[in-house]
C-alpha cells in the first residue's frame, strides 16, 4: 500500500509517458497492483490458510476502497486528477486477482485428486 501511495503522490511532471501505449500500460499496472493487493489482503484475512468466500470478498472490498482513497489522495497532487474509472479498474484488478487465486487452488486440488 505504501508503494501505491508513493507512486500516486508523484506530480504529473514526474510521471513517465509511454506514448501510444501510455493508457494501456498504466491501466494494466492498476489491474496488476490491485490484484496483488487483494491477494495480500486475502492471505492475511485467511491467516495464510485457505480463504473463505467472505474473506475473498472482503479482500476485494478492501482493495477497492483503498483504490478510492488513493484516487482522493491523488486529487491533491499537482497535475493529477481523481478518476472514478481508475477506482473501477482497481476493483476489477482486485477481483481478477482473487478469482485467479481461486482458479489456481481449484486446479491444484484437481491435480492432487486420486486417479482410482
Amino acid at each position: 500500500m505504501a508503494l501505491i501511495f508513493v507512486v500516486s503522490a508523484q506530480p504529473k511532471a514526474l510521471v513517465p509517458d509511454f506514448g501510444s501505449w501510455d493508457w494501456n500500460l498504466k491501466k494494466a499496472g492498476h489491474l496488476l497492483i490491485y490484484g496483488a493487493l487483494a491477494l495480500a489482503w486475502q492471505h492475511g484475512l485467511a491467516n495464510g490458510g485457505k480463504p473463505t468466500f467472505w474473506q475473498a470478498a472482503r479482500a476485494v472490498l478492501c482493495a477497492g476502497l483503498y483504490g478510492a482513497t488513493d484516487e482522493f489522495h491523488q486529487s491533491f497532487v499537482a497535475g493529477r486528477t481523481a478518476m472514478p474509472t481508475d477506482v473501477a479498474i482497481d476493483t476489477l484488478g482486485a477481483l481478477l486477482g482473487v478469482l485467479a487465486s481461486w482458479g489456481w487452488r481449484r486446479a491444484a486440488a484437481i491435480n492432487r485428486a486420486p486417479l482410482c
